[in-house]
C-alpha cells in the first residue's frame, strides 16, 4: 500500500515508482545466475576447516605433520600463517578491529567457543581434507567457560580475556558506549510516574540461505583472485589483504551472487584462509561451510541483558529516560552497542536521556551484524516500557506516543540534531488505519485470547562511499556498473533511476556488479545504505552523459551546447533553434559517437551524505493457546516514512522480511547450549525460524515522503522493519493475556511457564 504526499508526484516518472521486471530475475529462477558454490577452475582444491571441540581452551600446541604427509594433501595452515594483530594496538577497518578479526579466523592464543578455527586443510577432494583434519594434533588446555551474558559479568566469571578490564579489575565488560542529554537524575524528579524493567533477549540466527563459499587463486606473480559470497567486495579484499599480508593492489575481489546476507556477510571467515592454502599449494582452492558450520562458527546477532526506566508527567510527557544495555559480542569484543544505545529512544522528544551500553565477550562464535543492529534489543525494552507507562497513565499507546515525537530540530541523545523528522506520520497512518480501528474478538473460543499491540522504531541509516559508471553502447543501450553487491534488489531499483532519467525503455539498461579491479571503491552493502547511495551516483552520472549527449547533438548541428534540451530520451534544439532540426534520439547519437567525439560515458566517485534516519510504527494482532502456550500471528500492518520507492515491489518485501524476521525473533528463535557449551541446535531442523504458515500477509503501509537530501527523494529503508515488531508482538501478547514477558523468546514453554507464574 502506498501512501503518497502532495509533494510526490506518480504521474510525473514513467519508470521511478514502477514495478518492473528485476534484471536478475531470470538468471535467479533459471538456474543460471553463479552464486560462490558454483564455481569451478581447472586444478581446483577444496579446504576444510578443523575446529575446536572445546567452548574454552588453551592451546598449548598444533602438530600437523600427520595430515601433511596424507596423500593428496597440498596444504596446511594455522593461526601462525595468518598476520598477528598485537592486542595491545587497535587496527580499524571500518567498524572492525583486526586484532579481533585475525583470532576469529584462526584461533591463536587460545580457542574461545566451540566451532573455533585450529587449522584448515587443503587437499585433492573434501574427503582427504576432512579426513587430514582429523590427522591434526592439539593439545588442549580446558579452560571454564561462560555462554550467558548474566554468568559473563559476575564477579565470579571465567575471564577470557586478560587485557579486558572494567572499573580497574579484570572484567568480561570489554568496553562501553554512553549517551546523555540533559540530567536524568533531575528528569526524573520531574516526573509522576516511573516505570523501570529488565529485559533479556537470546542471540539468533539471521537465517541467510546459501552458506558462507569462496574460491581464491593464487598466482606465481603473487596476485589472487578472489570469488566469494559477501557484502562487500571491497571490504574482502582489505581484511584478506591486513590478515595475510598480500597487498591490496595484488588482490582482485569478484563478487558472486549472493543468497542472503542481512549483515552477517559483512565480515569473512573463509577468504585469507583460501588464499593462504592457495599461496602454499599453487592451486586454486575452494571453501565452503555446511550449515552446521554457519550455525557455530559464524556471528549470529546478539544476545542482551538490558533494565529501562522511563519517567513521565501525568499528562503523558516523557521527561526522563535511561537505559543499561549489556550486549553480547561473543567470544571477541565489537558488539553493536550503537544500536541500543543510540535508537532506543532516539524516536522521542526526552530532555534527559541517560543510554550506556555494555560489551560483553562470553564464549559464543563472535557477532555479526543484522538487520539495525542492536536496535530491536533497545526497542523491545523501551517500547515495552512506553506501553506500561501509557496502560497507568489510561492513554492510547499511539497517542502517549504521539505526544512525545521527536520533531525538527529535536536533538537525541546520541549527538543529532534532527533536521527533517517523520515518525509522527507513522504513528498517524497507523493510528487511522482500518486494522488499528477494527474490534478484535478478544475470547473468540474456549482456551483462546486475543491481543492488540503496538510498537515504533528507529534507524540512523547511511551514506557513504560509493562508485558508478554508466556508459552508452554503440546500439544505444545503457550499462551500468555499480560497486555494491546486489541483496536486496538495488539493481531493480538502480535500472528504473537511470531509464527515468536518460528517458529510454527499462529493458535497455543493464546493471552490472563491478569488482574490485572494474569500478572504484564503495563500501558495503548494509546500513539501508546501497539504494541511497547507488541512486545519488547514478543520478549524477547520468546526469554527466546526459550533458555529453547534448554536446553531441550541438556538434551535429552546430550549434551552441546551451541551446539543446534534453527530454524523453531525445536531443532537441531549444531556444531561438527550436524546431529548426529534427529530434536525435540515444540510439541515433550512440551511432555517432565515433564521428562526435568517441565513446559516451561517465562515472561518479563520492562519499555520499544527506541519507537521515527511517521511523516506523507497526501494528499486530495475537492469538494466545493458553493450553498449549501457542502464539499465533493474525494480522500484521507496518508503517513506514520509505523516501521515495524506486521500485515499490522491493520496499514493501524489504519491510514485510523485516516483520517476519522480528517475528520470529519474538516467538521462537534462539541458540540453545548444552552444560559444555556446544551449540544444540545448529541446523534449521531444530533452530526454528518461521516458515510462510507461522505468519500472516505483512502490508505494508509505505509512506512516500522524499528525503530532501537526495536527488531523487530516496531514504533508507531496510534495517527499520525489524526494530518495532519485538516489542509490538511483546505487548500484544500481554494484551491478551494481561502479563507481560520480560524475556525472549515467547515460545510455548515460556508462555506456559508464564501462566502458570500469574
Amino acid at each position: 500500500m502506498n501512501v503518497i504526499t502532495d509533494k510526490l508526484r506518480v504521474e510525473d516518472n514513467k519508470w521511478i515508482g514502477q514495478r518492473t521486471i528485476r534484471p536478475d530475475g531470470a538468471d535467479k529462477v533459471t538456474g543460471r545466475a553463479s552464486y560462490a558454490a558454483d564455481n569451478t577452475m581447472p586444478g581446483m582444491i577444496w579446504g576444510k576447516v578443523l575446529r575446536s571441540p572445546h567452548a574454552h581452551a588453551r592451546i598449548r600446541s598444533i602438530d600437523t605433520s600427520k595430515a601433511e604427509a596424507l596423500p593428496g594433501v597440498k596444504a596446511v595452515v594455522t593461526a601462525k600463517d595468518i598476520v598477528d594483530f598485537p592486542l595491545e594496538t587497535s587496527v580499524l577497518l571500518g567498524i572492525q578491529d583486526m586484532r579481533w578479526m585475525c583470532r576469529n579466523v584462526m584461533a591463536r592464543e587460545k580457542a574461545l567457543f566451540h566451532g573455533h578455527p585450529v587449522a584448515a586443510v587443503a587437499a585433492i577432494n573434501e574427503e582427504v581434507a576432512v579426513a587430514a583434519c582429523a590427522l591434526i594434533e592439539v593439545d588442549y588446555e580446558v579452560l571454564p567457560h561462560v555462554i550467558e551474558i548474566e554468568d559473563a559479568i559476575r564477579d565470579d566469571a571465567p575471564i577470557l580475556h586478560d587485557f579486558a578490564r572494567f572499573e580497574g579489575k579484570p572484567s568480561n565488560i570489554a568496553g562501553t558506549m554512553t549517551a546523555k542529554l540533559g540530567d536524568v537524575e533531575a528528569g526524573f524528579a520531574e516526573a509522576d510516574v516511573i516505570v523501570e524493567r529488565t529485559f533479556r533477549t537470546r542471540p539468533i540466527h539471521q537465517g541467510y540461505i546459501e552458506p558462507q563459499a569462496c574460491t581464491v587463486s593464487y598466482s606465481a606473480d603473487g596476485r589472487a583472485t578472489i570469488w566469494s559470497s559477501s557484502q562487500g567486495q571491497f571490504m574482502v579484499r582489505a581484511m584478506t589483504s591486513l590478515l595475510t599480508g598480500v597487498p591490496q593492489s595484488n588482490i582482485r575481489a569478484i563478487p558472486a551472487e549472493i543468497g542472503g546476507g542481512f549483515g552477517a556477510k559483512t565480515i569473512i571467515y573463509l577468504e585469507p584462509v583460501a588464499l593462504l592454502l592457495s599461496k602454499k599449494s599453487g592451486r586454486p582452492v575452494k571453501m565452503v561451510m555446511t550449515r552446521e558450520e554457519v550455525m557455530r562458527a559464524t556471528g549470529p546477532t546478539s544476545g542482551s541483558f538490558s533494565t529501562v526506566k522511563i519517567g513521565a508527567k501525568r499528562d503523558g510527557t516523557l521527561v526522563a529516560a535511561k537505559g543499561d544495555f549489556y550486549i553480547q559480542a561473543g567470544c571477541l569484543p565489537g558488539g553493536p552497542l550503537r544500536g541500543p544505545v543510540g535508537c532506543a529512544f532516539a524516536p522521542y522528544d526526552i530532555p534527559h536521556v541517560l543510554s550506556v551500553g555494555y560489551d560483553v565477550v562470553s564464549n559464543r562464535s563472535k557477532v555479526a551484524a543484522y538487520r539495525a543492529p542492536g536496535a530491536p534489543l533497545g526497542a523491545y525494552a523501551a517500547e515495552s516500557v512506553i506501553d506500561e507507562i501509557a496502560e497507568q497513565l489510561g492513554m492510547d499507546p499511539l497517542e502517549l506516543r504521539l505526544k512525545n515525537t521527536a520533531r525538527s530540530g529535536t536533538k537525541a541523545a546520541y549527538g543529532a540534531t534532527f533536521a527533517k523528522v517523520t515518525f509522527e506520520e507513522t504513528i498517524e497512518a497507523i493510528r487511522d488505519h482500518e486494522h488499528y480501528k477494527a474490534p478484535l474478538d478478544r475470547n473468540p473460543r474456549p482456551g483462546v485470547r486475543r491481543g492488540r499491540g503496538v510498537a515504533s522504531g528507529f534507524w540512523y541509516n547511511a551514506g557513504g562511499e560509493s562508485s558508478a559508471q554508466v556508459n552508452i553502447t554503440e546500439d544505444g543501450n545503457v550499462v551500468v556498473t555499480t560497486g555494491h553487491p546486489d541483496v536486496g534488489g538495488s539493481r531493480a531499483s538502480i535500472a528504473n533511476v537511470t531509464a527515468e532519467l536518460l528517458g529510454v525503455d527499462h529493458g535497455r539498461v543493464s546493471v552490472l556488479i563491478g569488482d574490485t579491479a572494474s569500478i572504484g571503491y564503495s563500501n558495503l552493502t548494509g546500513g539501508s545504505r546501497v539504494t541511497f547511495a547507488s541512486a545519488m551516483v547514478v543520478t549524477q552520472s547520468a546526469e554527466k552523459v546526459i550533458g555529453q549527449l547534448k554536446e553531441r547533438a550541438a556538434k551535429i548541428w552546430k550549434i551552441d551546447p546551451e541551446a539543446v534540451h534534453w527530454e524523453n530520451g531525445e536531443a532537441r534544439p531549444a531556444g531561438p533553434n527550436a524546431g529548426q532540426f529534427p529530434p536525435l534520439t540515444l540510439a541515433d547519437l550512440a551511432a555517432r559517437a565515433s564521428e562526435t567525439g568517441g565513446p559516451i560515458g561517465a562515472g561518479v566517485q563520492l562519499n555520499t551524505a544527506g541519507a537521515e534516519p527511517g521511523f516506523a510504527t507497526h501494528v499486530v494482532d495475537v492469538e494466545v493457546d493458553v493450553d498449549l502456550g501457542i502464539v499465533r500471528v493474525l494480522r500484521y500492518t507496518a508503517a513506514q516514512d520509505v523516501g521515495r520507492a524506486l521500485h515499490p515491489s522491493y520496499v514493501e518485501g524489504q519491510i514485510q522480511g523485516g516483520v517476519v524476521q522480528g517475528i520470529g525473533w519474538a516467538l521462537s528463535e534462539e541458540y540453545l547450549y548444552d552444560r559444555q557449551g556446544r551449540l544444540e541446535n545448529a541446523g534449521f531442523l531444530d533452530y526454528r525460524m518461521p516458515v510462510c504458515s507461522d505468519v500472516p500477509m505483512i502490508e505494508a503501509v509505505m509512506l512516500e515522503i522524499p528525503n530532501p537530501k537526495h536527488p531523487q527523494g530516496v531514504r533508507g529503508v531496510g534495517e527499520a522493519p525489524i526494530v518495532p515488531p519485538l516489542a509490538a508482538i511483546s505487548n500484544a501478547v500481554h494484551d491478551a493475556l494481561g502479563t507481560r514477558f520480560y524475556s525472549l523468546p515467547m515460545s510455548p514453554p515460556k508462555v506456559l511457564a508464564r501462566l502458570d507464574e500469574a
